[in-house]
């Protein structure tokens, strides 16, 4: 990676981020230089990815925000180096976020951002979504770069609560993960579900974000 690849990649250097993370920005910033510092030597982000952990990662992590709650509670399964979970939290302080990750090292690591960035309203749980089941509900649930949508959405929906949504960041393939999840959908009573394409910059970039809301009281 060259020094003019990685200035491009870098917070100052993108027109729009602070528009796209509001009050947020700062932390934004201090959470993306914990992971250019730390995230290779850690195993949370390949050296490929160090020249692009702002814009492919971070920022994009804000694609899911327009599809958030008014108020309430965010689980993110899988959380891992922390996306989109710490994004959202530092976006939204409104939100009570909880952190779902089985790897004890990872979650030394989202324990560490979440005091060093002084988000206090983050909890971080040891685990699988699966554990969860019966014992808490959300009212949405985000995932990035967990499992194809058939997987993720038997893990991750007894989490969801009534009138909450799943939210699952994906690529080219959404729409065709969304098919092919249909008949998991209905055995679950889940909603048919919509992929949203959101250009988080409007720079033609665009980021899949699948919404699966769960309609009714149950």
């Amino acid at each position: 990676m060259s020094a003019t690849e990685a200035a491009e990649s870098e917070p100052e250097a993108t027109p729009g981020s602070r528009e796209v993370l509001g009050a947020g920005y700062d932390a934004c910033v201090a959470y993306y230089e914990l992971l250019r510092r730390h995230g290779e030597e850690r195993g949370l982000v390949g050296p490929r990815e160090l020249g692009r952990l702002w814009t492919r990662h971070v920022l994009n992590s804000a694609a899911v925000l327009p599809y958030l709650p008014g108020s309430g509670s965010v689980a993110d399964v899988g959380s891992g180096a922390g996306l989109p979970g710490v994004v959202l939290a530092a976006v939204r302080p409104d939100l009570t976020v909880t952190l779902i990750e089985p790897m004890e090292r990872r979650v030394e690591w989202l324990e560490l951002v979440a005091a060093e960035l002084s988000l206090t309203n983050v909890s971080v749980v040891q685990g699988q979504a699966q554990e969860l089941h019966g014992k808490a509900r959300f009212d949405a649930v985000t995932a990035r770069a967990v499992a194809a949508l058939d997987k993720l959405v038997t893990w991750t929906w007894p989490l969801v609560a009534p009138g909450g949504a799943l939210l699952a960041m994906k690529g080219q393939r959404a729409a065709a993960e969304l098919e092919a999840a249909g008949s998991t959908l209905r055995r679950l009573g889940a909603g048919a579900g919509v992929v949203h394409d959101v250009d988080v910059l409007g720079d033609g970039d665009v980021t899949r974000v699948v919404e699966i809301r769960r309609v009714g009281g149950r």
